[in-house]
């Protein structure tokens, strides 16, 4: 075997040569093995969606599951009364697969359906494992499949999308909590209501959670019973298409927020033990169950597993037109010890043997999937380790992920926010955690996502400001706190956004500094959608400071958006001064400065760039996003020459920099 880019690209590596070379070669002879010799190509192979499940054929209906374990298997529901009958018994086929062939007047679309299942010693009602609609009886909470074959399929209108990915700027959000109202929101609420913010916010893509269905509302989605199923709390798979092609058509990239990592341990609604086995789709023993999550575990080395999953990628793809995913638990499947107790220091941490090489397989099968199937899908590795190359190619010997998140980032500022006084804010260790990641692999950064918002944590502004946001935000109301919050969100957002290497995240409402947790509807809190929603009037009204927050966020991400191919610019860190507390970099000819200082203003404060013509595009302080206004903008800056850089190609750009501000400056010649 040739050596692989990933090693050639980081000495680092070369002692663990055989693990990373034989990594790779299981993965080849995997993808050998499942598309027989090279005969097919991994889309053809990841295809089981188009055989198994429920579907309409030209003599009526056919039904397909795999069941290795029964004895015998029948198809059940409103039509037969829910009752065992001989003509809807399911005849076993070869390699444990049941198929029933039905006329075409025996379902009809919108009939409700399960399936009885008999093994050794024992039977049970099963959802289907591949069905692709699944509802929720509102009286007896009861999940059923349901018949989805409407007389008028959605059309899609966009057949050519390509994501806009330079940057990527992604608006995460959660379509049940993405309405004002104390409810369960829904697709077309979110399409009508939420997409148009997104669209004047200047995102180019969405990141959308808890898609697929799942029991518990709680869980945010990541307790997972139908794998092919869109969530029917949130409304139709046709609502939810025409939510994709309406973001479509307003240039915003859909991402779906994908669990392959683990599944829910139900055993009527999901697949714990669809059969009666305990190990059909998942491990036995010990490793059956995540010790943390209270879930169920792949088994990565069944054949028939990764048809089932890879199958699934395809079938988002296809069937609803996502344009990728965010693989989630990523670190969870990587380790055998799934990342728990592991302090990672080091590079032999990540070649210990503690690594469960066939999901490692999977996730390389996954990604080389989806970018046949898509050659602009965007894959995103929600991983803690650093495990290297994650997001390095598959050709390069890595994982084959798109981007890995920079979960490092939003772990600091909890940090520094809890345990450092503003004057002991550095900006050498800000640009060292913003900036510290592998040259070969893009990342997306992020100050907070919905992780930092759950109920038991709390949002960047929450930490900030705490109780005082609900006594001091209207407009005019001056007040310390929230005068300090609001410069540190503003600049905690911008150092993180203009030190991008990939793209950037923002998870809904935390733009304009939403005041709430989030709590989804638990006993424990009377089963109450107060904090499971959004409260956008928050930042629709004038005489609130949150516009602010929101102005502010709104024209950071235009800016970024509208600089070409931004996360590409070469960053070049032209001053930190962790006494000042100041910080400066270029990329090309935008300059950005921060003062940490939250004491300090500075009069001339000089550092070195390119000699020019520099105009202000940005300023924290601004009075528009609810600063002070203590410079004036309008005013060119100009640098001062000097003999000892000129050789250097290098002048003194001199600024007043108030204290707790930041500015962006455009060198416009």
């Amino acid at each position: 075997m040739k050596s692989l880019d990933l090693i050639k690209n980081d000495a680092w590596l070369e002692p663990y040569r055989s693990a990373i070379e034989g990594r790779y070669a299981y993965f080849l002879q995997k993808e050998k093995e499942l598309t027989q010799n090279g005969k097919l190509s991994l889309n053809d192979f990841a295809s089981g969606y188009l055989y198994f499940g429920l579907h309409p054929t030209a003599s009526g209906w056919v039904m397909r599951e795999w069941a290795p374990n029964a004895t015998d298997v029948y198809l059940i529901g409103d039509f037969n009364s829910w009752q065992e009958r001989p003509e809807y018994r399911m005849q076993r086929l070869e390699h444990g697969v049941w198929e029933l062939q039905l006329p075409p007047k025996a379902l009809h679309h919108g009939d409700l359906y399960k399936l009885l299942i008999h093994w050794e010693g024992g039977l049970g009602e099963r959802i289907p494992a591949w069905v692709t609609r699944v509802v929720q009886d509102e009286i007896t909470h009861i999940f059923s499949a349901q018949v989805w074959q409407p007389e008028q399929p959605y059309q899609f209108k966009i057949k050519d999308f390509k994501p806009n990915t330079s940057p990527l700027l992604i608006y995460e959000c959660h379509i049940g909590m993405a309405t004002a109202e104390e409810k369960v929101g829904s697709y077309r609420e979110f399409m009508q209501n939420v997409l148009p913010r997104v669209k004047a916010d200047g995102y180019n893509a969405i990141q959308i959670m808890a898609i697929q269905e799942h029991p518990y509302y709680g869980s945010f989605g990541y307790h997972v019973s139908s794998f092919f199923a869109a969530s029917s709390r949130f409304g139709t798979p046709d609502e939810l298409k025409a939510l994709i092609d309406t973001a479509h058509s307003m240039g915003i990239a859909v991402i779906m927020d994908i669990v392959h990592s683990h599944a829910v341990k139900n055993e009527i609604e999901g697949l714990g033990r669809f059969d009666g086995s305990y190990d059909l789709y998942f491990h036995s023993g010990s490793r059956r169950e995540h010790p943390a999550w209270d879930s169920l575990c792949f088994n990565y080395g069944r054949n028939e597993v990764l048809h089932f999953l890879l199958s699934n990628c395809k079938y988002w793809l296809e069937e609803y037109r996502f344009d990728g995913f965010r693989f989630d638990g990523v670190t969870s499947m990587l380790y055998r010890s799934h990342g728990l107790g592991e302090a990672f220091g080091s590079y032999a941490d990540y070649y210990n043997l503690n690594q469960d090489g066939d999901a490692i397989c999977y996730l390389t099968l996954a990604n080389k999937l989806i970018h046949q199937v898509n050659p602009y899908a965007i894959t995103i590795a929600e991983e803690v380790s650093g495990m290297p190359g994650l997001a390095a190619s598959v050709a390069q010997g890595g994982y084959g992920f798109d981007y890995r998140m920079a979960m490092n980032i939003p772990d600091y500022w909890i940090k520094i926010i809890k345990e450092k006084q503003d004057q002991d804010w550095h900006p050498s260790g800000i640009w060292w955690e913003t900036t510290n990641r592998r040259t070969d692999e893009k990342t997306i950064s992020y100050a907070e996502s919905h992780d930092q918002a759950l109920v038991g944590d709390k949002t960047i502004i929450f930490r900030l400001i705490d109780a005082d946001m609900y006594w001091h935000m209207m407009v005019g109301d001056n007040h310390l706190m929230i005068d300090r919050g609001m410069a540190l969100h503003k600049m905690i957002r911008l150092v993180t956004a203009s030190t991008i290497n990939g793209g950037y995240l923002n998870f809904m409402g935390n733009e304009f500094g939403h005041p709430e947790w989030i709590d989804f509807p638990r006993q424990d809190n009377g089963w109450s959608y107060k904090y499971a929603r959004r409260q956008w009037d928050l930042v629709d009204n004038p005489a609130l400071k949150y516009r602010y927050l929101g102005a502010f966020d709104q024209a950071m991400i235009h800016l970024l958006g509208g600089i070409k191919n931004f996360q590409t610019l070469p960053i070049q860190k032209v001053w930190d001064n962790d006494g000042d507390q100041i910080l400066a970099f270029r990329r090309k000819n935008h300059v950005f400065v921060f003062n940490f200082n939250p004491v300090k203003s500075f009069t001339d404060y000089g550092f070195l760039v390119p000699p020019g013509k520099y105009q202000v595009v940005l300023n924290t302080d601004a009075a528009e996003f609810g600063g002070f206004g203590l410079t004036d903008d309008s005013l060119a800056h100009f640098t001062v020459p000097d003999p000892l850089y000129a050789s250097e190609g290098k002048a003194w750009l001199k600024l007043y920099l108030p204290a707790r501000t930041a500015v962006v400056l455009k060198q416009s010649r």
